[in-house]
């Protein structure tokens, strides 16, 4: 087992699943302050439901890239690089958005996951199933976000399934830790961290789907004719333009150290120029906005009554 393939895997599991801790803690604190726990089962269930869809939609994916990869069809290739070009480009906006705009938004998020819960609970009637409907579109949510991620990394190896498992239990554990014993977690620097190194994970996955685009566009020409000047410029790459590193004697991106600095930072001993350019305009647009988000982040009030670990899991979610 490959441990490398393990850290983004974890890195998003974690994230992603502590976000989700913190929305089904605020929605179990709600309850618990209209004196309606009964429907902490509608929550568990929720859970439940929200894993069991994320992981239907990994084990379809993996279905789907194992046909193409069983296929003899002489498209099959073609689709394949395809279906990595647009989950990968799925990703990118997901996590974009999730690094950006949610960062943005949580107060107001928080604000309208309260007032779900209360409307849920003064409507009584059908108010399991709406808390039910609740936490299992925040599950599934944050569970799709990270199924979506581990198919755009094309990993299949048992190190990046450890590694996503090992991020849900983390993220469980540290909800435990805050809600159950009350211990003090700094939540907004966890966000911070986690997010700084996602940026580059998915900065990393920039460049991928563009070598992934570019050997869709080879396998294109080839199966049409009528675009045999497509990859006419010549050169290793076909759209991705001259080379502007070679350092596979020095730095090799399948050994160690290489292929550390290769899952989390993006680094490549081939790289093209389209590929620098993408990794340096990701960075610099998407990362300019998220550290921007950053800084205007402002704690919401807790509600009243809650208890020390949730107004500080309230006011540090982001």
């Amino acid at each position: 087992m490959n441990l490398v393939d393990a850290l983004p895997t974890f890195s998003i599991a974690l994230r992603e699943g502590f976000e989700a801790v913190l929305i089904i803690g605020l929605v179990l604190a709600c309850l618990q302050q209209a004196g309606q726990t009964h429907l902490n089962r509608s929550v568990a269930w929720g859970i439940v439901a929200g894993l069991c869809l994320s992981a239907l939609v990994g084990v379809g994916l993996a279905g789907v890239f194992g046909a193409l990869d069983r296929s003899v069809a002489p498209w099959a290739p073609f689709w394949t690089q395809g279906l990595k070009v647009i989950l990968g480009a799925i990703a990118i906006g997901l996590l974009s958005w999730m690094l950006v705009w949610m960062t943005q938004q949580a107060k107001q998020l928080k604000g309208e996951v309260q007032s779900s819960v209360q409307r849920a609970i003064g409507e009584q009637a059908g108010a399991s199933w709406k808390i039910f409907g609740l936490v299992t579109a925040a599950v599934l949510q944050e569970g799709l976000e990270t199924v979506i991620f581990i198919a755009a990394q094309f990993q299949e190896s048992l190190g990046a399934a450890v590694g996503a498992i090992a991020g849900v239990i983390g993220a469980a554990i540290m909800g435990l830790l805050l809600f159950r014993f009350g211990i003090k977690i700094d939540v907004r620097r966890f966000f911070q961290v986690v997010g700084t190194i996602l940026l580059l994970v998915v900065g990393a996955l920039v460049i991928s789907v563009l070598k992934h685009l570019d050997a869709a566009a080879v396998l294109w020409e080839q199966l049409h004719p009528a675009w045999a000047g497509l990859c006419a410029v010549g050169g290793d790459s076909c759209l991705l333009g001259p080379l502007v590193w070679d350092w596979s004697a020095t730095l090799s991106d399948r050994v160690l150290p290489g292929v550390l600095l290769k899952t989390l930072f993006g680094y490549r001993d081939h790289l093209y120029l389209a590929q620098a350019i993408g990794y340096c305009l990701f960075l610099g647009g998407v990362g300019t906005l998220y550290f921007r988000s950053l800084r205007g982040q402002r704690s919401p009030a807790a509600p009243a009554g809650a208890s020390p670990a949730q107004s500080s899991a309230q006011s540090g979610q982001g």
